[in-house]
């Protein structure tokens, strides 16, 4: 999975993913420092019979990360060779990483 969550009441997208991050990488992002990447409905992960609806953001991270909240760890593997992994979210595999593959012109 990667980093995300609800937003609090009166938040937009652009501001949950910025709390959300801050909050589980210990990152600050500036809202023109984020590109909006378009919205995803499907199954949650690991919450049966949950649908979520994900507003996706894409940005450059620098600095020290560090897994915070309810992240145990980070792990940074390449798109493709996370496809083939079988532990995967359905956000992750179906919309996230295909678009980071198609981005790349892989």
């Amino acid at each position: 999975m990667q980093p995300g969550g609800k937003p609090e009441k009166g938040e937009s997208p652009l501001q949950t993913v910025i709390r959300e991050i801050k909050e589980e990488l210990g990152v600050d992002f500036a809202p023109d420092a984020l590109e909006y990447r378009g919205e995803w409905h499907g199954p949650a992960a690991n919450e049966a019979s949950t649908s979520i609806h994900a507003h996706l953001f894409s940005g450059h991270l620098s600095g020290k990360l560090e897994p915070l909240a309810e992240l145990e760890e980070l792990l940074w593997i390449d798109p493709k060779k996370a496809l083939l992994r079988d532990d995967l979210a359905p956000l992750l595999r179906e919309h996230v990483l295909p678009s980071a593959i198609a981005r790349a012109g892989a």
